[in-house]
């Protein structure tokens, strides 16, 4: 679990790294992303998202999903669809919940692997396969099996590139930044 010195900090810094991570995420899935029948995609995408909430917190993580979900459902002409925008969310909040602290490295990746399998079961067939049957009227069964295709394809890939960047020394400039902006006195902010 997140320990308390961890939580996201608000601040300028904050704002255009969620800025930032949102239009990676929106250039991932709208433009550099593999159509998958009519009703999914294979995309890099959700790795801009885990990372916001790994680097910046949970509610971060969240709002980056749900910028880059709304700017792009009206970049592409869709109607937001709520269950699939909240499966956008999901995949910033979840594994920021479940940042590996302490121990060994190969127990770190592990639980950061578990994290993101867990966040990919919830969020790719769970809720937006949902939004994709309650809300936009596919039929489940004609859908599961590109569904369960995409989820394997994805998922070893998400792992892989989410241990490379969380492990990379981006994660210690991040953290550090922040340590800084936590730290200064309001008169300098």
């Amino acid at each position: 679990m997140r320990k308390r010195e961890n939580h996201t900090v608000w601040c300028t810094y904050t704002f255009v790294s969620i800025g930032m991570l949102a239009a990676v995420q929106l250039l991932l899935s709208r433009f550099l992303s593999i159509p998958v029948g009519g009703f999914g995609r294979i995309s890099l995408s959700p790795i801009a998202t885990m990372m916001a909430g790994l680097w910046l917190g949970p509610l971060a993580g969240g709002l980056t999903g749900l910028i880059a979900d709304i700017l792009g459902c009206l970049i592409q002409g869709y109607t937001v669809n709520p269950i699939i925008t909240l499966s956008a969310v999901m995949w910033g909040v979840i594994p920021a919940l479940f940042i590996p602290e302490g121990g060994k490295k190969g127990k770190k990746i592990l639980m950061l692997s578990i994290s993101v399998i867990l966040t990919a079961v919830v969020c790719s067939l769970g809720l937006t396969t949902a939004g994709l049957v309650l809300i936009n009227g596919f039929n489940l069964y004609s859908i599961l099996l590109t569904r369960l295709t995409q989820f394997i394809v994805t998922v070893p890939v998400y792992c892989l590139l989410i241990n490379l960047l969380y492990f990379s020394p981006v994660t210690s400039m991040v953290r550090q930044a922040l340590r800084t902006r936590l730290h200064r006195s309001p008169q300098k902010q």
